[in-house]
């Protein structure tokens, strides 16, 4: 079987290992991570591993919770980076209001900014949505998208997914989805067509059951497939290989 994590964090602030990590992906059939950024740092790195190894690719942006660190320079350079050959998005970008102390206003303008720049760049987002769907969802609907686009580590309702899905995103699950306190995200797995599910790890956050607690890699990735394919009961050979399409598809890789 062929995987793609759609979404990881595989820079140095997780991982001295990286060369290892690499190899125990694709020693499980992670052929292809897509390592997302959350900073300008991030961005750079994500880039430069994206140069470095044939299978993994870069997501460049500003996360909701990095948008205090934009200054007045900081969205052209990450235009430039997002010209890079193995650059496939702008992300990960949205909201998150689950902390205090951050502007939400500051977080809205950059957000838009950056879907902005995603659409005169011809390219994807990756979203962030973290006790914000709400707004995340009306930003949305103003601001319509130029591709198909991701909201990775989606957690919200059955409805909110209704509405995404006329917008014309696609869903990363991740290893949340095996938790025993997943709540409605079982339901929201049995709800999304197929063809609009992407894996994802998260890493190196979120493991999957039965690595709980310990540090994520993209290889914990066939745990997320076969969870999935037990909610919707199917085979995890259809699960890795509708998904794996999919992430080709949205992605362009």
């Amino acid at each position: 079987m062929r995987l793609i994590d759609s979404h990881g964090h595989i820079t140095s602030e997780g991982y001295d290992d990286i060369e290892e990590v690499i190899a125990r992906a694709k020693e499980a059939g992670v052929d292809r991570i897509v390592c997302s950024a959350y900073n300008f740092s991030s961005s750079q790195e994500a880039v430069e591993l994206s140069k470095k190894y044939d299978g993994v690719f870069a997501n460049v942006g500003f996360h909701p919770e990095n948008t205090n660190e934009i200054k007045e320079d900081s969205l052209a350079k990450i235009e430039n980076l997002a010209k890079e050959k193995k650059v496939v998005a702008i992300g990960e970008i949205g909201l998150d209001y689950h902390r205090e102390g951050f502007d939400k206003e500051i977080q809205q303008k950059y957000f838009v900014e950056q879907i902005n720049l995603a659409n005169r760049l011809g390219k994807p987002i990756v979203v962030h949505s973290r006790e914000a769907m709400g707004d995340t969802i009306e930003i949305l609907k103003k601001h319509p998208l130029a591709k198909e686009s991701l909201i990775h580590c989606f957690s919200g309702s059955v409805e909110s997914a209704k509405i995404l899905l006329d917008l014309g995103f696609s869903f990363s699950i991740g290893g949340v989805v095996t938790f025993k306190n997943a709540k409605s995200l079982p339901d929201v797995v049995r709800f999304l067509p197929l063809d609009r599910i992407l894996l994802e790890t998260d890493c190196p956050y979120l493991s999957p059951v039965p690595f709980r607690g310990q540090r994520n890699e993209p290889k914990n990735v066939l745990y997320v497939a076969d969870e999935i394919a037990r909610i919707k009961g199917i085979s995890i050979e259809e699960v890795v290989h509708v998904t794996t399409e999919n992430a080709e598809r949205l992605f362009g890789i």
